[in-house]
This record gives structure tokens, sequence and C-alpha cells, in this order.
């Protein structure tokens, strides 16, 4: 079965077993380009695996994941590592900011790694600090910001690429509610006004109003509604690919 033209994600039947537990059973998903997407459910329902099977982090056991159109699951790992690299963004919990580069340089990272000069590179990268607000921490490094700061600085790396699909990860669950919801509304403005696809996994609800659409998970399936958070999340690899 060929997914549809105007998905740019697309999934069938995945099933993923995390140490001899089924992280997902049967989802099947459906992003169209563009859209911003949440993927909510208490800790441990599996978002984030489902997250890195769409990235292509990990390979599912069964089921298949597209991306325009071209089949991931069926990449070798070099080739789903190029996906990655080229085509997709990904904001984590944490910044994970290199402490011996400023923010400017932090942000501007991908670029730099794919022989982008260091002139563009910089001026991109100012750029989305600009756009994110944080430009006036171009020049510090990450011990001398706030944790906020320091999110949006990992925010703007993962979109200096404009990269065609954004994989947020509960993004803000480090931050305090007021910094957190920030951050978010400055994300989903700047992924909307790039055309950028973003993929939101999180167990706050508020945080998922903010999506064009929510899909609900709960033990690795998809639901009609979850309960409130609760446990932890469960992150392991099916096939984890370097």
């Amino acid at each position: 079965m060929a997914p549809p033209d105007n998905d740019v994600l697309w999934a069938r039947s995945l099933h993923c077993a995390l140490g001899g537990t089924e992280a997902l059973t049967g989802v099947s998903l459906g992003v169209r380009e563009g859209e911003i997407l949440a993927l909510a459910g208490p800790r441990g329902s599996g978002k984030t695996t489902l997250m890195r099977c769409l990235s292509g982090q990990l390979v599912a056991q069964q089921g298949e994941v597209w991306f325009n159109s071209s089949p991931v699951h069926t990449l070798s790992p070099a080739q789903r590592e190029r996906l990655r690299r080229d085509r997709f963004g990904w904001i984590g919990p944490e910044p994970g900011l290199v402490p011996e580069l400023t923010g400017w340089e932090n942000a501007a990272l991908p670029l730099l790694l794919r022989g982008v000069s260091h002139r563009a590179a910089k001026t991109a990268a100012l750029e989305w600090l600009d756009r994110l607000d944080i430009g006036t921490s171009a020049l510090k490094r990450p011990h001398a910001l706030t944790q906020s700061q320091r999110q949006r600085i990992a925010i703007a790396r993962a979109l200096v690429t404009t990269p065609s699909v954004l994989f947020a990860d509960e993004p803000t669950a480090a931050l305090h509610q007021a910094d957190g919801a920030q951050v978010l509304r400055t994300l989903t403005a700047a992924a909307r006004s790039h055309g950028i696809t973003v993929l939101l996994a999180t167990h706050d609800g508020d945080v998922a109003a903010l999506a064009d659409r929510t899909v609900a998970l709960l033990d690795g399936r998809r639901v009609g509604t979850v309960p409130p958070a609760s446990g932890a999340e469960g992150v392991a690899a099916c096939s984890l690919s370097v």
C-alpha cells in the first residue's frame, strides 16, 4: 500500500519491542506536510519510540515508515543517518549544547558540519537566534545562560538547516511553565512561518493544544483519550543506528 501523496510521514502497523516489552503495538500514523502534530500520552506510552521509528533512529521489527513517499524502513544505517542529517531536526528534553562553544556556534554547528562557510553559517544561526528571542546571548557560552535560554539555542540548532520535519520530544520538560509556554509559542510560530512539519511529543494537554491535531498513545497503542501522566517514558533502541 502506497502512502497518501499529501503525507510527508506515513507509518503502518509498527511493532517495536524494547527489552522484551512491546513498546509499539500496531501503530499507524500519517502526518501532513506543514502540520504540527502532537503525540500525547503519559510517560511510557511509546511517544519517544514512535518518533525514533519515524525519524529513522530505530527500525521496528514489523511495519513500514515512509518519508515523502520513499521507504525509510528499508534504508541502510548510513542512509538513515544521512536522511536525519539532511532532512530532519531533533529537539530533546535537554539542550545538549557543547560547553566550549558560544550560543551562535552551537546553533550553527549542523551547518558547519555540512561544510557551510563560517560566514554563512554564522549569519543563518544569528537569524534563527533573533527569531527565537535569544539573539542577545549569541556570544555567551552555555554556563552563562539560563535553562530556558539554552533550550532556545537548541531549538535554533534544530531549525537552522530548515528541516522538512522537526521532531520535538518533550522540548520544554525541564522548563518552568511560563518559560516553557513562551518557548513553545516561539517554536511553533517559527515552524509555521517556514512550512516545517512538527511532531511534538508531550504528556501536557496545554502543550498538545498548540498543535493542529493530536494523536493519543497509551501502552504503545493509539487510543481515543489518555489518562493523567504517570510513570517514566521508556526509551531504548529496537535497532539503533549510529
